[in-house]
């Protein structure tokens, strides 16, 4: 099966950061714009990858994206270092729900036990052998169909490979509830899966 990475579709449609209001041209901003462009630039993809999959619409992910660049660069002299990825990341979701809240739209949540801490699967799990000889589009299609809360942990974790940690404070929720969501998250790809004719074996 291909990974979950290899089935997104590439996102070349943002060559540069989004013109900003010109602004004197100092050394500092000079500096300001070069490091952003250093260190923020790189992870376009990885935003525009998990705003479609929160939006599932190519159109709406790229205003979620411009809209979380923008906020980016407004206050990027509070990004101290770390992870670039991870603090473009936690902006892009902030700028979705910021986005879903304007337009009054309601997706339904799956509730779950937040103290729930579930482990990682191992390899010989049955649910990893339901997504290995899943079809490509089915496996998108169930992928899609997960509950936003869910859909939003296994883009991070599975697509971007980030750690419960970074997940965590992304989401801004512990890291128990984290491992919780992606066991739900497996549960469901697998339910989908089974129900689609999916049955485990080569």
């Amino acid at each position: 099966m291909p990974a979950l990475s290899q089935l997104l579709l590439p996102t070349a449609w943002f060559a540069e950061a989004p013109a900003a209001r010109q602004m004197p041209r100092t050394h500092d901003e000079d500096a300001k714009r070069r490091r952003f462009e250093a260190d923020i630039l790189p992870h376009l993809d990885a935003a525009f990858n998990l705003a479609r999959w929160l939006t599932r619409d190519d159109a709406q992910a790229e205003d979620v994206v411009q809209t979380a660049c923008l906020r980016a660069l407004r206050f990027f002299d509070g990004f101290q270092g770390g992870n670039p990825r991870a603090w473009l990341l936690t902006i892009v979701r902030n700028s979705f729900y910021t986005w879903i809240g304007q337009r009054r739209e309601q997706e339904q949540e799956t509730s779950f036990d937040e103290e729930v801490h579930t482990a990682e699967r191992a390899a010989g799990d049955p649910e990893l052998e339901l997504l290995r000889h899943a079809d490509a589009e089915l496996l998108r299609q169930a992928f899609a169909a997960l509950p936003l809360a869910f859909r939003e942990v296994m883009v991070l974790r599975e697509v971007e490979g980030l750690s419960y940690k970074e997940i965590a404070a992304i989401a801004g929720v512990p890291i128990g509830t984290v491992m919780s969501r992606l066991a739900r998250a497996r549960r469901h790809l697998q339910a989908y899966l089974l129900a689609h004719g999916v049955g485990g074996r080569p």
